[in-house]
C-alpha cells in the first residue's frame, strides 16, 4: 500500500493548498490513503468541524492532533469518529483515542499519534506508550503501523526512532512547523524528524511575523493571526509499504508558485 501523510496544516493557505494539489498527488503517486495533522488548521489553533468535513472532502482519510486538539470545543464529539486521532498518552479518560486501525484495500494499518514532554502540556509517558500500544498492534497481527510523533524536541524524536525502528513503518515528527532533511528508511522503518507545515512559508511558522517579532522584542505575549496574503507551500511524504516494512519513502514540497520539489529517503544499509 501507498500512504501520504501531511503534517501541521495552519490555517486557510494550508487548507487551500490541499485542495488544490492533494487529489493529483494521490492519482499521480498512486497513494490509497491520507493521514494529516490537523491541530493548527481552523485560524491557526485547533480545528472546527466545518473545516474538519472540509479536509475530508479534500481526500484526507483520518487526521491525528497534538497539544492545540482541544482549542476548539465543538470538534471534541467528533473525536469518538473512526477519522479523527488525538494523542495516545493523554489519560485514559480523556475523550477519543490516539489509535486506530484501518482497512486499506486488503491489508490492515493502525495508524498511532503520540506528544512528546519538553514543552508541551503533561501527559503519560510518550516513549512507554509507544512502546505498550506498538505491541498490543502486532499481537493483534497488524504490520503496518504509522506513528505522528507530535513532539517539540529533536532529541525526543530521534530517540522514539531508536525505540521503534524496525517495528512500525514510519515515524515523521510534527509540531515544530519547520521541516527537516533527513528523511531516511533504517531498519524497514521511514524517519523524519519534521514534516513541516503546509500553509504560509514566508513569515514565522505560519503565522504573520508582527506578534512573533513583538514578543521576541519585548517579551509581551499576544494573539498569532495568520496573513491574509502570503507564499503558500503543501509538504507531503509518501511511503511504500508491505508487511510492517517501508519499501521506498518520499517527501514532496509543492509551491504555489507552481515549483515542486522531490526528495527521496536514503536507505541505511
Amino acid at each position: 500500500m501507498k500512504i501520504a501523510f501531511i503534517g501541521d496544516i495552519i490555517g486557510r493557505p494550508g487548507r487551500e493548498m490541499i485542495q488544490k494539489h492533494l487529489p493529483q498527488i494521490k492519482e499521480e503517486y498512486g497513494v490509497d490513503f491520507v493521514i494529516a495533522n490537523y491541530e493548527n488548521a481552523s485560524h491557526g489553533f485547533g480545528l472546527t468541524t466545518k473545516n474538519y468535513s472540509e479536509l475530508l472532502s479534500f481526500g484526507v482519510n483520518v487526521m491525528t492532533g497534538g497539544n492545540h486538539t482541544w482549542d476548539k470545543k465543538d470538534i471534541l464529539p467528533l473525536l469518538e469518529e473512526e477519522t479523527m486521532l488525538r494523542p495516545d498518552n493523554y489519560p485514559e479518560d480523556v475523550i477519543g483515542t490516539g489509535c486506530r486501525i484501518y482497512e486499506v484495500g486488503n491489508e490492515k494499518l493502525a495508524v498511532l499519534n503520540i506528544m512528546g514532554h519538553y514543552g508541551m502540556p503533561y501527559v503519560d509517558n510518550a516513549f512507554r506508550c509507544a512502546q505498550k500500544r506498538v505491541e498490543e498492534l502486532h499481537n493483534a497481527g497488524v504490520k503496518n503501523i504509522f506513528v505522528d510523533f507530535h513532539a517539540e524536541a529533536t532529541s525526543e524524536k530521534r530517540a522514539m526512532m531508536m525505540l521503534l525502528q524496525g517495528k512500525v513503518s514510519g515515524i515523521i515528527g510534527t509540531h515544530t512547523h519547520v521541516g527537516s532533511d533527513d528523511l531516511q528508511i533504517a531498519n524497514n522503518t521511514a524517519y523524519l524528524t519534521d514534516m513541516g507545515l503546509t500553509g504560509c512559508r514566508d513569515n514565522v511558522i505560519g503565522m504573520d511575523p508582527k506578534q512573533p517579532l513583538k514578543q521576541f522584542l519585548t517579551g509581551l505575549k499576544g494573539h498569532f493571526d495568520i496573513p491574509k496574503k502570503c507564499k503558500k507551500i503543501l509538504q507531503i511524504a509518501i511511503m511504500e509499504l508491505d508487511e510492517g516494512k517501508c519499501l521506498s519513502a518520499c517527501k514532496l514540497k509543492v509551491f504555489d508558485d507552481g515549483r515542486v520539489l522531490k526528495t527521496d529517503a536514503w536507505i541505511e544499509e
